[in-house]
């Protein structure tokens, strides 16, 4: 009998950084010189934070919050590829091989094209697994059609391929 895939959804969204308080923007794992960053406890990367909610939400084990919480400091300032690598790795350690990473971003700048390939594969590097990014604006509506932040989507499909951890979902 073959395994069963599981997806898993995950969504994050981070309000741009005030002004008095400038971030630099982390976006799929890339840094984005000269434009306004995000606020959030790690690096706000909301692109790599979905990614890592989705795996953790299709293999049953939690959440974002659960494992890199505020209430951790140490993740206090974290890189949004360190956090989807650490992920990956609980993910991969309660018996999950993972098939791929699709997320789709939210708003209106930065223009995401001409640096979408070398987003995948810094994403996907740090997945150990194949992530493909996408991006859209909202037309004007909501949160991030008014430029006050982006959102960010994003699905992962895996398998059980090893002995579940105590205390996951049934399988």
């Amino acid at each position: 009998m073959n395994p069963i895939p599981r997806t898993g959804i995950g969504v994050d969204i981070h309000a741009y950084a005030p002004l008095d308080d400038p971030q630099p923007l982390w976006l799929a794992g890339l840094h984005w010189e000269g434009e306004r960053g995000l606020a959030g406890h790690s690096d706000g990367d909301p692109v790599a934070h979905a990614a890592a909610d989705a795996l953790f939400s299709a293999a049953g084990i939690g959440d974002l919050g659960t494992h890199f919480g505020t209430d951790r400091l140490e993740f206090k300032g974290a890189s949004g590829t360190t956090l989807l690598t650490e992920a990956a790795r609980l993910v991969r350690e309660a018996g999950f091989d993972i098939g791929n990473i699709a997320v789709q971003f939210v708003g209106n700048r930065p223009k995401f094209a001409p640096r979408r390939q070398e987003a995948e594969a810094t994403l996907s590097e740090a997945a150990g697994a194949p992530v493909s990014v996408s991006a859209t604006t909202s037309d004007g509506l909501g949160f991030t059609g008014k430029g006050e932040g982006i959102a960010a989507v994003a699905t992962a499909v895996v398998v059980l391929v090893g002995d579940p951890t105590p205390g996951n979902l049934e399988r």
